[in-house]
């Protein structure tokens, strides 16, 4: 990893949400995806963790809290029990001044907090209130938790995800969770533009993980409702162009492939050699080749399997084919397009020494987001954000009482 390109924290970078406060709740991923976009472009995110920490903490790689450092950058953490009255007036207090909150919790438990919308509306009516959760705010769902491996299956992915003589395949990665922080982000600035530019009232943001999930699906109800087919699970496959699939070469790496067009399609064929088939009524059109998709897969596999990774991106590129090597994380560490681009960098950290993570996406070009610190520590900001709303004594003995959790000492900050 020592290729990758290395960038430092800069406490007094600004961007384009500086000004912006956000009281952030929620556990897990998807309310951490969603104030990452927002702390990365400048947003001061506070997280409000519980005296155990935010959940995300507790996903370690080899006792690391990877996850935590990566998605929470950029963020501050205060410490609070939250069954607590006292630690409730405190959140009270952070939502006076803030422009947003997110929570993640089950419909109901904010309600049962004392924080239900109307309350926090009426000490800040332009807050937005941006809730998360597996099903929604209402419907028959609403109290059943909902992690995003349950929307995953529910929404019709896992249907229509992997092999058609294999079980469904679930993803590998946090999917339902990743794609509701983005909409999450999206949709809190929509709202937020409606209180600060059209000078409308706060309003609440009811975000499910499923309905973002069964939006990335494309038309499959509408297919189902015209044909009454099933889209089946095609591995690799495409079930709208061929060929599309992964090929192994002769080195026994992976390659991808896809022909969207049909003027790719003619490319492709021409540089393998088989550009003749075009004119065979089982070639000639996109929807043929689907028909035939075994035969189209042979020859392609076939051309690809007698020659090396290297060998194959070479010669297709030459051909201006659409291919491309199926990479792992040994290979984007030292991808010259990903170090030129700097799509991954590493950053200092106190702990580990430096640490590789995804750059700012998107890319701003005249207001930039900027790395500006690491991911907090349990705690690590309590004196700095609660110590001004409370006496000094008073302060001190919520600390002693644990109703301010302290975490574990924060190291020092620049």
């Amino acid at each position: 990893m020592s290729a990758l390109p290395s960038k430092t924290f800069d406490a007094a970078a600004r961007g384009p949400l500086h000004g912006l406060r956000i009281i952030d709740m929620s556990r897990l991923v998807a309310g951490n995806m969603l104030t990452l976009q927002l702390a990365d472009f400048g947003a001061d995110v506070i997280k409000v963790e519980p005296p155990e920490g935010d959940s995300l903490r507790h996903f370690t790689t080899e006792g690391m809290e990877i996850w935590w450092k990566t998605y929470s950058r950029n963020k501050r953490s205060v410490g609070l029990d939250l069954r607590r009255p006292e630690s409730i007036g405190l959140v009270k207090q952070l939502v006076a001044g803030a422009d947003v909150l997110v929570e993640s919790f089950r419909p109901g438990v904010l309600e049962a907090m004392g924080l239900a919308p109307e309350v926090l509306h009426a000490i800040n009516p332009r807050l937005v209130i941006t809730r998360i959760s597996g099903w929604g705010q209402t419907g028959p769902y609403r109290h059943k938790p909902g992690f995003g491996t349950l929307v995953e299956g529910y929404s019709g992915f896992a249907a229509i995800n992997g092999f058609a003589d294999r079980e469904p395949v679930l993803p590998p990665i946090f999917l339902g969770d990743m794609t509701t922080g983005l909409y999450g982000a999206s949709a809190t600035m929509t709202a937020l533009w409606n209180v600060k530019v059209q000078g409308g009232a706060g309003q609440v943001v009811d975000l499910s993980l499923f309905e973002p999930t069964l939006s990335i699906l494309g038309p499959q109800v509408a297919n189902h409702h015209f044909t009454g087919k099933l889209k089946s699970r095609t591995g690799s496959r495409s079930s709208t162009t061929a060929p599309r699939n992964a090929y192994r070469t002769l080195d026994d790496e992976w390659v991808c492939l896809s022909t969207a067009s049909h003027s790719m399609a003619r490319r492709l064929f021409e540089s393998i050699g088989h550009g003749a088939l075009l004119d065979d009524p089982r070639f000639a059109t996109n929807a043929a080749r689907l028909k035939n998709i075994e035969e189209v897969d042979r020859l392609v596999g076939a051309f690809v399997q007698d020659r090396t990774l290297a060998e194959n991106l070479a010669f297709f590129d030459r051909a201006g084919v659409t291919i491309g090597p199926i990479q792992d994380a040994r290979h984007l560490g030292t991808d010259a397009y990903v170090i030129e681009r700097e799509s991954i960098v590493q950053l200092p950290d106190a702990e580990l020494g430096s640490l590789p993570m995804h750059n700012i996406t998107p890319r701003l070009q005249a207001t930039p987001g900027a790395f500006r610190m690491p991911a907090p520590t349990l705690g690590q900001h309590n004196r700095e954000l609660l110590s001004p709303l409370l006496p000094h004594s008073e302060f001190q003995r919520l600390v002693d009482e644990g109703a301010i959790s302290t975490g574990r000492r924060a190291p020092a900050t620049a």
